[in-house]
């Protein structure tokens, strides 16, 4: 059986490009809703970010993480901009417009 942190990147592999996951939703697809926090400790370790793509997962209301893992929020907005995700002027990801729905 998978651990905790295993389920998690088995979901956040998921995420396709040009649309992101709160952690939240995350931990629910992970089997655990009340996992958030455990899923920003599993992106804090992510063991493979070239196929893990920890720099997906944001907050329910889009923000990007001041302590992302791989040099900064700024480092998060550029990956998620190469994505091809816009972020609203007050610098959020529009989470109805490029929210996973989890289902594909």
């Amino acid at each position: 059986m998978a651990n905790s942190f295993d389920r998690i990147y088995a979901v956040v592999k998921k995420i396709p490009r040009g649309t992101v996951a709160s952690y939240g939703q995350v931990a629910l697809l992970a089997g655990n809703p009340r996992w958030a926090r455990v899923v920003g400790y599993a992106l804090h370790a992510n063991p493979d970010p070239e196929g893990i793509p920890c720099y997906r997962v944001v907050t329910k209301d889009g923000r990007t993480s001041p302590a992302f893992a791989f040099g900064g929020a700024d480092i998060q907005r550029a990956l998620l901009e190469a994505d091809g995700i816009e972020f609203t002027e007050d610098g959020r990801v529009d989470m109805a417009k490029y929210g996973w729905t989890g289902l594909g």
